[in-house]
């Protein structure tokens, strides 16, 4: 199921939201890929709100081998455990084969933040039955809904 929470035009579409947001946010694991050490950039100050709300956070960026005092994957595959939730901060153009890799894993969601839109990607999601957001932010809709 997909929804683009910035088209949101009618009721039918919010309850479909809703229910998406619900299951998103019931998931504790996310990786995040393109995260940065930085704290200033987005990929930090959400993933570190996302931990502060009870959130287990797996950062992704081959740069770097610890984020947040956490062990720093080169990709979704190396990681060992199980992945609920792939959050992108990457452009547009490099997120299918992260979506590619996300369905590997087995995620049961991707979500990518504003600005990043992946028709294609929406597309191989849909037939994996994997949750999809684009073009939104993480933090906000966390906000919104349990702020």
């Amino acid at each position: 199921m997909f929804i683009s929470l910035r088209d949101l035009n009618n009721l039918f579409i919010m309850k479909d939201a809703n229910d998406i947001m619900t299951k998103i946010f019931s998931m504790k694991t996310i990786a995040v890929v393109g995260m940065s050490p930085k704290p200033e950039r987005p990929s930090h100050f959400v993933s570190l709100y996302m931990i502060q709300n009870g959130y287990d956070i797996i950062p992704v960026n081959p740069g770097h081998k610890v984020i947040l005092d956490k062990p720093s994957y080169s990709s979704l595959l190396d990681i060992k455990g199980s992945v609920d939730i792939v959050n992108i901060f990457r452009r547009s153009e490099y997120v299918l084969p992260i979506i590619e890799e996300s369905v590997s894993i087995q995620a049961k969601a991707i979500w990518l933040q504003d600005g990043v839109v992946s028709e294609e990607g929406r597309k191989l999601a849909e037939e994996n039955k994997i949750l999809f957001v684009m073009n939104d932010c993480l933090l906000r809709r966390h906000k919104q809904y349990y702020g």
